[in-house]
């Protein structure tokens, strides 16, 4: 059994021991030694954490929904917003946060309303309400998890085949970002020293047995793409992911995204 120093040194919690020295009374007889323990919380910062996974909120006006996406893992976050019948994109934004108690700011890495409002940061309070999140009064519900091969943060890196040719990474202001996770997609396109948004798509995606597909649920470049099945072959080799097929205008492609 481990000794509880020995856990509180693995905590980085520091144990102080004060030791109240016998005294003696006009009795001549000693009061007994009092001892009592002082641990400082130096290493632990309690702190509220959010669920990793897709939560969604939709939102009606009693003629068009309006659904509002939050993608999270444990450092950094995407929000969406667009919109369904007709469809229509219209924001995203994201980047690395930080959350103490329920405050949440997040460092943004893009921003597709960039040019109006000019954030380069978001912050915001959420609290949970019946395995909801509550942010701005909207409820958003987590999705059922699905792990799947491609989960994860991926970076373009080059056109394939891979000859050795000169990479794209996260060194360069210059990105463009694919993110999976619980059966979603999204791929943004940006740049992190100008705050130039490129473009977004999103939607639903299975991988299975080499085969990529893409449901369309929003497109800032076209809303007429919405709705749009585009399958792919996929490969893995390492941390870099082979992207083989067509592309939305059905030109053949062949990339190659990067781990982040």
């Amino acid at each position: 059994m481990l000794s509880t120093n020995l856990i509180l040194n693995f905590l980085g919690i520091k144990k102080y021991t004060f030791i109240m020295q016998p005294m003696k009374t006009t009795l001549n007889k000693p009061y007994k030694i009092v001892v009592f323990t002082v641990i400082l919380l130096t290493g632990i910062l309690l702190k509220a954490q959010l669920t990793p996974g897709i939560y969604k909120a939709i939102a009606s006006d009693g003629s068009q929904l309006t659904i509002h996406s939050l993608t999270v893992s444990a450092d950094y976050m995407v929000h969406n917003t667009y919109r369904d019948n007709p469809p229509e994109f219209v924001s995203t934004w994201g980047g690395f946060y930080t959350i103490e108690d329920a405050n949440v700011s997040v460092e943004l890495e893009f921003n597709s309303s960039f040019e109006s409002d000019q954030l380069k940061q978001r912050e915001f309070i959420y609290r949970e309400e019946e395995g909801q999140l509550v942010i701005d009064d909207l409820k958003y519900i987590k999705s059922a998890s699905s792990e799947q091969a491609l989960d994860g943060y991926w970076l373009f890196a080059t056109r394939g085949p891979d000859t050795g040719q000169e990479r794209r990474g996260d060194d360069q202001p210059r990105k463009t970002l694919k993110v999976l996770m619980d059966g979603s997609f999204q791929w943004i396109a940006y740049h992190t020293e100008s705050f130039n948004f490129m473009g977004t798509g999103g939607g639903s995606y299975t991988a299975e047995n080499g085969t990529y597909t893409e449901h369309i649920e929003f497109f800032s470049r076209d809303n007429s793409r919405v709705g749009a099945e585009l399958q792919f072959q996929y490969r893995l080799d390492g941390n870099d992911w082979h992207h083989t097929g067509k592309n939305s205008r059905g030109e053949p492609m062949y990339e190659i995204w990067s781990k982040r």
